[in-house]
C-alpha cells in the first residue's frame, strides 16, 4: 500500500461575516493526516461544493444546522476516493460522498459516507444533478409543489444549480410553460436555447414583476424560489388560484445586514388561495432511490444538460464560493482538488 500524506489544507472559517463574506474571514491552514480510526475511512477528495446554505452557517444563530465553528474545517459536500479504510464495506479504491468538504483529505465515518458509481455519472455530478441539488429540485417541485401536468412554472434563480434542473424537469413532466429568470443576458438564453424554457428574463433588465407578466400572460401555478425578495412579491401577484410556491432559498437576502421586508402583497395569498412552502431537501431522503433512477435515466438520454461550473484548487475555495453568492456561475459551482 503506498504512503499515506502526512498533511492536509482545509478551510477554516476564522471570523463570523458581517454583510458580505470577506478574505480576512477565512484561512486556508494545513492538517496532519493520520490512518483512519476503526470503523472510519480515509478519503481523497476530488470535488466539494460550495452552496449558498453556507452563508447561513457562518453566522452565530440557531438554524436547522449548526453553525460553522471558528477556527474548524469549514464542512459541505465532497466526492473522492478512498485511499484507506478501516470500516467494514468499504475498499481503497471506492468512490463515495460524503459531508466533510473544504478540504483535500477526510477522515470520514463509514456511516456518513456514499458508495458512488463513477460509470453512472462523472463523480462531480454526484455533487449537483445526481446529489443534494438534484435532489432539491425534484423533490420540491414534484413532492413540495405537488406539480401536475399542465402547469405552467416559474422559476428564480433559474440558470443556478436546482433551478437549471427545476425547469428541465418540469418540462419533462408535461409543464404547460416554464418562465425563468436569472441575472444575465447570457444565462437568458442559455435557459431557452439549452434548459427549454420557453421564455426567460434578466431580472437587472426592469421591474421582475412586469417582465414575468410579460412572460407567463395566463399567469402561472408553481413557482419554485430561490431568491426571495422582488422575486416572491411577483411572484405571489402572478400565480393563479391555488397556486403553490417552494420557498428553496432567499439568495437575495442572505447577506444583508437589516431585516428584509416581507411581500407587500401578501393578502394575495387568502383569495387566491395559495400554499408558500418552505423546504429542506434533508426531509425527502426518501424520494433519493426513485429520484436517481428517474434522473440517471434523463441524463443517459440526453433529455435532462446540466452544467457546472468548475474551479481549479483548493486555494481557490473562497472565490468560488463569494463567486456563487455573485451569481457568477452556470449550473453548479464546484471546486476541483484533482489536479
Amino acid at each position: 500500500m503506498s504512503a499515506l500524506p502526512t498533511s492536509s489544507r482545509e478551510w477554516h472559517l476564522i471570523a463570523r461575516p458581517h454583510g458580505w463574506p470577506k478574505a480576512e474571514d477565512f484561512a486556508l491552514r494545513e492538517a496532519p493526516v493520520t490512518e483512519p480510526g476503526e470503523g472510519s475511512i480515509l478519503v481523497r477528495n476530488h470535488y466539494f461544493s460550495v452552496d449558498p446554505y453556507m452563508r447561513g452557517r457562518m453566522n452565530d444563530v440557531k438554524s436547522y444546522l449548526p453553525p460553522f465553528k471558528l477556527d474548524h474545517p469549514m464542512e459541505g459536500g465532497a466526492v473522492g476516493e478512498v485511499i484507506a479504510s478501516s470500516a467494514e464495506g468499504f475498499a481503497v479504491g471506492d468512490h463515495v460522498l460524503h459531508g466533510l468538504g473544504w478540504r483535500e483529505f477526510a477522515e470520514v465515518p463509514a456511516q456518513y459516507a456514499t458508495k458512488v458509481d463513477a460509470s453512472l455519472a462523472p463523480l462531480s455530478a454526484y455533487l449537483g444533478v445526481l446529489g443534494m441539488t438534484g435532489l432539491t429540485a425534484y423533490a420540491g417541485l414534484f413532492d413540495v409543489a405537488s406539480f401536475k401536468e399542465g402547469d405552467a412554472v416559474f422559476v428564480s434563480g433559474a440558470a443556478g444549480a436546482v433551478g437549471s434542473q427545476v425547469g428541465q424537469m418540469a418540462r419533462l413532466k408535461g409543464a404547460s410553460r416554464v418562465i425563468g429568470s436569472a441575472g444575465s443576458d447570457e444565462k437568458v438564453k442559455l435557459l431557452v436555447e439549452q434548459y427549454g424554457y420557453d421564455a426567460a428574463f434578466n431580472y437587472k433588465n426592469g421591474p421582475v414583476a412586469q417582465q414575468l407578466k410579460e412572460a407567463a400572460p395566463d399567469g402561472i401555478d408553481v413557482y419554485f424560489d430561490n431568491v426571495g425578495g422582488e422575486h416572491l412579491e411577483a411572484a405571489i401577484s402572478s400565480l393563479n388560484v391555488h397556486g403553490r410556491a417552494t420557498i428553496c432559498g432567499m439568495i437575495a437576502q442572505y447577506n444583508d445586514t437589516e431585516p428584509t421586508p416581507g411581500p407587500r402583497n401578501l393578502a394575495m395569498v387568502i383569495g387566491k388561495r395559495l400554499r408558500l412552502q418552505g423546504m429542506l431537501v434533508g426531509d425527502h431522503k426518501d424520494l433519493q432511490p426513485e429520484f436517481v433512477r428517474e434522473v440517471a435515466g434523463w441524463i443517459a438520454s440526453g433529455e435532462l444538460k446540466f452544467d457546472e461550473t468548475v474551479v481549479e484548487g483548493i486555494e481557490k475555495g473562497y472565490d468560488a464560493f463569494l463567486g456563487l453568492l455573485r451569481g457568477e456561475n452556470t449550473g453548479k459551482m464546484i471546486v476541483s482538488l484533482t489536479q
